[in-house]
């Protein structure tokens, strides 16, 4: 509803200011702590008139009243100092609520249109997914489903390095180690290649020993092909599991390999070749960039003209290109230099150019990771330790539950509190993941917004129904607040989706759990005077229905009790 509102004052800001000025050019903050929605217009126009910024708010706010009446989302306007305000009307409330019970599950849908191939994740099939990969699931993740809610028809792809050294070294080191049965299969091979990287050491026979492995499969092998080919696919089955336990689904697995075996990857060598930045050092072929401003050149082969990963990773976004609207890549810091090389080629070769969001790394108190040498804080582990500490709290709060519902909700809880614990920061900004934060009720992270989605139900279970309800009675300041939280969240849809950044959602998640709570604490509903109960069970209802939609978009689970 706020967006409508957002227009309402556009135009009428447009309507009122074309008096004073030609350009229509319209600056408003929907995010003035005053009011509903601020203007600066009064500046741009003193500047061009010479005249002080505040009598030019005066005078616009002259014609703003006198045709305020067309617009009904439009309550009160007014000018303080050089700036001009704007509130929504009792119109604007009531039809916000309208809206959102009318709308339910679909209320704060856009209507964007466009095919996003969206991919995340990415990671090696060498082993499990671990903390150092989990932010960029759940920032992928996340943007997607947010992506989805704004219209977007997404398809979220996960690039499988299946041609890399490490999965060479994981396939020789299947040949000396065993593979343990009882771990996980992800976790077995995990074990396996940090076995392998030691064997290996500094020994430079065994090391030819794999690259004639790795060469082998890039010739085509059958033989090689199918090994490979076999742990990948069993290493990818325990990642997908691990995805699949954080309410993260992947619509395709793309395999590297595909664009090396169909010629993809030799078609772009060869368009590179006859561009005018390509040349040769020792054999390989070169794009010098400095033109673009980077001080590195891009490598296309090696000296004896075998591809390399950034190579093969221009191929996969060509073919990309030609099947969407729009490439989004979720990517860590330390892919800054090449995704932004890799922008300039494609753009040079005419296509499609990814829209890249970085983000900084997440780690743990306890220090740094290596899958290498087996040294990692798998995923699977942290959601463990995680449920541990939920199971603790439910337990502590919960005795009249059997084991089998507090196993149910320490795990939705700790889900919740990884997820939201993660997304919630800017993806420029690195974090440190600390579980008994992300599970402290205080702390105001999943399980308080979650807990705030329990009372909403608790209150709907013993109010009954609400037959037609008088909603111009909500009246009280915390009604009147709650009300106008809850039309923000298309805007906060909008605003995720133009930026690619989840953690709006985030934000806007424990604002509106925040709002609901002072509600919960400062108005009686339950024993209210019939008509106003009805109103203000209306008005519950309605937070149920979107703090249940925004849960939805950050993948947590809406429990109706915990």
């Amino acid at each position: 509803m706020f967006p409508d509102f957002e227009r309402e004052v556009k135009d009428c800001l447009r309507e009122g200011v074309e008096k004073v000025e030609e350009n229509g050019d319209i600056p408003i903050n929907p995010h003035d702590k005053i009011a509903d929605i601020s203007s600066t217009v009064s500046f741009k126009v003193a500047k061009r008139d010479k005249k002080d910024p505040r009598d030019v708010a005066e005078d616009i706010l002259k014609h703003l009243i006198a045709i305020k009446e067309r617009y009904y989302l439009i309550g009160k306007i007014d000018a303080v100092g050089p700036y001009l305000n704007f509130y929504t009307s009792k119109k604007f409330l009531s039809e916000t609520l309208k809206k959102v019970l009318s709308e339910r599950e679909e209320y704060g849908s856009l209507h964007y249109r466009g095919t996003i191939l969206l991919e995340h994740t990415s990671a090696n099939p060498d082993g499990p997914i671990h903390i150092g990969h989990i932010r960029n699931s759940i920032i992928g993740d996340s943007l997607g489903r947010i992506l989805k809610k704004a219209g977007y028809d997404v398809e979220i792809q996960y690039y499988v390095n299946d041609m890399g050294r490490q999965v060479a070294v994981v396939a020789w080191g299947m040949e000396r180690f065993a593979l343990d049965q009882d771990k996980k299969i992800d976790h077995g091979i995990s074990k396996i290649y940090a076995g392998a990287n030691k064997l290996l050491g500094a020994d430079a026979f065994r090391k030819e020993e794999v690259d004639s492995l790795l060469k082998r499969f890039e010739d085509g092998d059958g033989v090689t092909i199918k090994r490979f080919d076999n742990l990948v696919s069993r290493c990818l089955e325990g990642i997908r599991s691990t995805l699949d336990g954080m309410n993260i689904s992947v619509d395709k697995f793309v395999r590297e390999s595909q664009f090396v075996f169909n010629g993809d990857v030799n078609s772009i060598i060869s368009s590179l070749k006859d561009e005018r930045y390509a040349y040769y050092e020792d054999g390989a072929l070169m794009m010098d960039l400095g033109e673009f401003g980077f001080e590195k050149d891009f490598v296309v082969t090696r000296g004896d003209g075998t591809s390399l990963y950034p190579t093969r990773d221009l191929a996969y976004h060509a073919w990309k290109s030609e099947r969407c609207d729009r490439m989004i890549d979720i990517l860590g810091a330390d892919h800054k230099l090449i995704s932004s090389q890799l922008k300039v080629i494609l753009k040079i070769l005419g296509y499609k150019e990814p829209e890249i969001v970085i983000f900084e790394f997440v780690s743990l108190p306890e220090g740094s990771m290596s899958t290498r040498m087996g040294k990692f804080i798998s995923v699977d582990e942290l959601l463990e330790k995680t449920e541990e500490q939920a199971y603790l709290e439910v337990d502590k709060r919960r005795k009249d539950l059997n084991e089998e519902e507090k196993r149910k909700i320490s795990k939705f809880i700790s889900i919740g509190a990884v997820r939201y614990d993660i997304v919630k920061i800017s993806p420029d900004k690195a974090t440190t993941f600390n579980w008994r934060d992300a599970l402290d009720f205080e702390k105001r992270g999943s399980p308080y917004i979650q807990y705030a989605h329990t009372r909403a139900c608790s209150i709907l279970n013993k109010g009954g129904s609400y037959d037609e309800p008088d909603l111009d009675l909500l009246r009280e300041e915390q009604e009147i607040k709650l009300i106008k939280k809850i039309s923000r969240f298309p805007l906060a849809v909008k605003e995720a989706t133009k930026d690619l950044r989840p953690n709006i959602i985030a934000t806007y998640a424990r604002e509106l759990a925040e709002q609901f709570g002072q509600f919960y604490k400062d108005i009686p509903v339950l024993n209210a005077p019939n008509g106003l109960k009805n109103a203000r069970l209306a008005l519950v209802d309605a937070f149920r229905i979107v703090v249940n939609n925004v849960l939805q978009l950050l993948g947590i689970h809406a429990p109706k009790y915990m």
